[in-house]
């Protein structure tokens, strides 16, 4: 397996280098980072429809080259652009993703409901059909970014058949009557990051349903499945950054575990790019990936909490934030069920 540059990457990473070495690159907030990226032709790499349509190793490029540079991590969209790109109907796909792409409009994700998170097919939430809209009603939970986000991925029961078989998607405009917003405030301080979702009877066009009535679940699970793959996130090089920032101030034997957690992380996730570009599909082994970035990130949480204590408020945040990785995308409990019955064939 060769891990060195092609001349046509090597020529991509001296790009962004130099663009990221420049006063262009704005990084004031969240929304601002990602218009940034895209406008200088760093985003979207990897996908169609105002995406690039490079190989996936462009993406790890830029990931590198990112944490190197000190710079934010890429906005993490590639969960919401696979679920679209494969489930939604041309017209969907030609409305929502090249605004998606560019920044012009961002999302949020309506999943997780109180009583409905490890098992998303009891979720309560409904869609009924009036006319040529949905009427939703329902409360939608660690909802991330819902306060800023233009529309909501939705997921609600639309019959009364099978959980499972009864759940749809829908592209839900945020800013209208009958959404109401709440902050929830994480362990670290932070009330910008989760909340909660209302929906009293909001309404959604019937153009909007992702897929075919009843074909929420197979979305879902594709959303999720992409979600879990860390190479799809960008946390790899952040979690490495992070490392060599610790190594800096101490060579403890938990930063040692952590760079060592690290490199797995970023090989393993070579790896996968690899297979994916022989067009191999992982399906239930984002489970495994979940799991190997769950132990990369705590590791490194750890270590950070080693070297800075309670008294460094950074380093502090960077442990009490990594607590919420095993829960955050599918608990690790749920990845090992799934790896149990679905990889390993367990009852």
């Amino acid at each position: 397996m060769d891990y060195h540059d092609s001349p046509e990457e090597a020529a991509f990473r001296a790009r962004l280098r130099e663009w990221l070495a420049s006063d262009d690159p704005d990084t004031s907030s969240d929304a601002a980072w990602h218009r940034s990226l895209y406008r200088a032709g760093f985003f979207g790499l990897s996908w169609g429809y105002g995406g690039q349509e490079l190989p996936p190793v462009y993406d790890v490029i830029l990931d590198e080259e990112l944490a190197l540079a000190g710079m934010p991590p890429r906005p993490g969209l590639g969960y919401l652009v696979q679920g679209l790109g494969r489930h939604g109907s041309e017209d969907i796909k030609r409305r929502f993703l090249p605004r998606l792409i560019s920044g012009e409009d961002r999302w949020c994700q309506g999943f997780s409901e109180p009583e409905a998170g490890s098992d998303l097919a009891s979720l309560r939430t409904t869609a009924v059909l009036d006319g040529d809209e949905y009427v939703i009603d329902g409360h939608k939970i660690w909802t991330s970014y819902s306060d800023v986000a233009d529309w909501c991925l939705l997921l609600a029961r639309t019959s009364d058949g099978p959980k499972h078989k009864s759940l749809s998607g829908f592209a839900v405009p945020m800013k209208q009557p009958g959404i109401v917003q709440r902050p929830i405030k994480m362990i670290n301080g932070v009330t910008t990051e989760f909340g909660q979702v209302l929906f009293d009877h909001a309404r959604v066009p019937v153009a909007n349903m992702i897929g075919a009535p009843g074909e929420g679940w197979a979305l879902a699970m594709t959303l999720v499945a992409h979600e879990r793959e860390p190479g799809e996130l960008g946390f790899v090089a952040r979690y490495a950054k992070t490392v060599r920032e610790l190594a800096a101030r101490s060579t403890g034997p938990e930063v040692a575990w952590a760079y060592v957690q690290t490199e797995m992380l970023r090989l393993h996730v070579r790896r996968r790019l690899s297979e994916r570009l022989d067009g191999v599909d992982h399906g239930p082994g984002g489970s495994v990936d979940k799991l190997l970035m769950t132990w990369t990130e705590q590791s490194v949480g750890h270590a950070a909490l080693a070297v800075g204590g309670t008294g460094d408020e950074t380093l502090l945040n960077t442990y009490l934030y990594s607590r919420a990785q095993s829960i955050m995308g599918g608990t690790s409990q749920i990845q090992k069920n799934i790896i149990a019955t679905r990889i390993l064939g367990l009852p």
